[in-house]
């Protein structure tokens, strides 16, 4: 497999452009050589350097995902948070990440969120998707769909609101949008302790590896690779 070839179709998807500016989106590593193609081809030797034999999918470059790379004989990482100091012992595997391009992208990380849950967005607002719904749904009706992906999510409802009919999601740490976005309930990851205290919204903090834990499985479907792409096996830090 060409690699530029594969992440041509990343950027088609998720133009590189779209990132914001403090992003580190794109090339993390660009191998001269692959030694684990070589490796897997029992020749000790290195395959040309434009091309990769399998690669692995993962949310986030780790050493755990790293070893599983190396253990499953891949030749690049395809991640979706992108590394902004890379170790020299990464130096030999190809890396590629697609970050807040992603996040914008239609059909990216929230759009299939908000779909994994059933639902069906009406609007877009930059990164934040807006969901109307036709009729009103309990606090509690929302609260159980969201833990079929987030058992152990929080949430908090300042005003006692019993009802929404608008929302708001954002993956990943969206709560910076939560000013800014009119709606009944805002659904993200990282919220804040000020934030919180300040909502005038339902706001439900599903964590950020669970609200972007889809993220590999678009990327895979993006490329194409089938069997030769494999996603990680990752967990939330938190217990």
């Amino acid at each position: 497999m060409n690699k530029y070839e594969i992440i041509q179709k990343i950027e088609d998807f998720a133009p590189l452009e779209t990132q914001e500016k403090w992003d580190c989106s794109g090339w993390g590593v660009e191998c001269s050589y692959s030694r684990l193609a070589g490796e897997e081809q029992g020749d000790g030797g290195h395959s040309p350097c434009d091309e990769v034999n399998k690669i692995l999918f993962a949310l986030t470059i780790t050493d755990s995902v790293v070893k599983q790379a190396r253990e499953n004989h891949c030749d690049m990482i395809i991640s979706h948070h992108p590394m902004f100091y890379v170790p020299l012992e990464y130096r030999d595997i190809n890396i590629y990440s697609a970050h807040t391009n992603l996040d914008l992208a239609q059909g990216g990380t929230t759009d299939t969120l908000i779909k994994k849950l059933g639902f069906k967005k009406t609007k877009d607002e930059g990164f934040v998707r807006i969901v109307e719904l036709k009729e009103p749904i309990t606090i509690e009706d929302l609260r159980q769909k969201l833990m079929k992906i987030s058992p152990k999510l929080r949430y908090v409802n300042n005003h006692n609101i019993q009802k929404i009919q608008t929302i708001a999601f954002c993956a990943g740490s969206g709560s910076e949008f939560l000013e800014e976005t009119e709606c009944d309930a805002f659904v993200t990851g990282d919220l804040k302790f000020h934030t919180a205290l300040d909502a005038k919204q339902v706001v439900f903090d599903i964590g950020h590896f669970e609200s972007e834990i889809f993220a590999p499985e678009i990327l895979k479907e993006i490329t194409g690779v089938g069997e030769r792409g494999i996603i990680a096996d990752e967990k939330s830090p938190f217990i």
